[in-house]
């Protein structure tokens, strides 16, 4: 079955273009969801309640590729789910939970994500993955971690995992600058933009895996959600970085871009995968 899906993306430069992206969802294959699995060896109560993952994988032993989907919630809520849109398409896919401001600092936040990236490699090939095409993405506070632990990689070498072994990064309208909650958590208004560690631009590589921006409709974003990714681009581009694609989906807001997003994702997993990126 192929299902195609037409909208208005603004790509690069902020050209209008009309896509006509493609996917085909497998109905040979059929898929399971194993729930409920700890992650994290930590052993505090909250720990032991949050950082756990669901693996939507096929009940085959086929080597598929992985995409780790990290939930949305501004990092103060949000629940782990598979995306609907992402199955029955040729993926596993892991969807961690992970703890939550203000119980806890936006480190934790932050480590649990590498924490769930680290696992799966590990342990994705018993599901049937690819610790080698593993791919990480997530929406709003899920793109913002997508980018951290994918720029800055302390938090996966702490768990024995280099960060240049994902094969992509692709956040959804993630914040680019200091994450909001964490302004917020220091009586910094959202209206005020930080740039410190805890900013993905902080955190900037050309060396950094492959990396494809999505956000929504810049008039209809949060807080200059497109325009500072936006910038994040840019500079990536500057310091020389080699494969990094920037969408802006027209007529979207930040909540609605999701599913157009999906769409994006998919057309560049395949490019990735078939080295046809650049």
């Amino acid at each position: 079955m192929v299902i195609k899906n037409t909208f208005h993306v603004r790509h690069r430069y902020g050209v209008s273009l009309l896509l006509m992206l493609s996917s085909v969802i497998s109905v040979a294959r059929t898929y399971v969801i194993d729930s409920d699995i700890s992650y994290s060896t930590n052993k505090d109560s909250y720990s032991v309640k949050r950082c756990k993952l669901d693996v939507y994988h096929a009940d085959d032993t086929t080597r598929l590729p992985v995409i780790v989907w990290f939930h949305g919630g501004g990092l103060t809520g949000g629940e782990r789910f598979i995306p609907q849109e992402l199955k029955n398409s040729g993926y596993v896919i892991v969807a961690p939970n992970y703890r939550l401001m203000p119980a806890v600092a936006i480190d934790d936040c932050i480590d649990d994500a590498a924490s769930a990236v680290a696992w799966t490699f590990n342990n994705i090939s018993e599901y049937g993955g690819d610790p080698d095409k593993i791919f990480v993405a997530g929406h709003s506070a899920g793109g913002y971690l997508t980018s951290m632990i994918g720029f800055e990689k302390k938090w996966l070498e702490k768990y024995g995992i280099d960060a240049d072994s994902i094969i992509g990064l692709i956040p959804y309208s993630g914040q680019a600058i200091t994450h909001f909650a964490q302004r917020q958590a220091k009586g910094i208004s959202e209206f005020r933009p930080v740039i410190d560690e805890y900013a993905p631009l902080y955190h900037i590589r050309k060396d950094a895996p492959p990396y494809v921006i999505i956000t929504g409709d810049r008039e209809l974003e949060l807080y200059g959600r497109y325009e500072e990714n936006a910038y994040l681009w840019r500079m990536l581009k500057l310091i020389g970085h080699p494969d990094i694609r920037i969408y802006e989906i027209d007529g979207h807001g930040h909540g609605q871009m999701v599913g157009p997003a999906h769409h994006i994702l998919k057309t560049n997993v395949r490019r990735i995968l078939e080295g046809a990126f650049r």
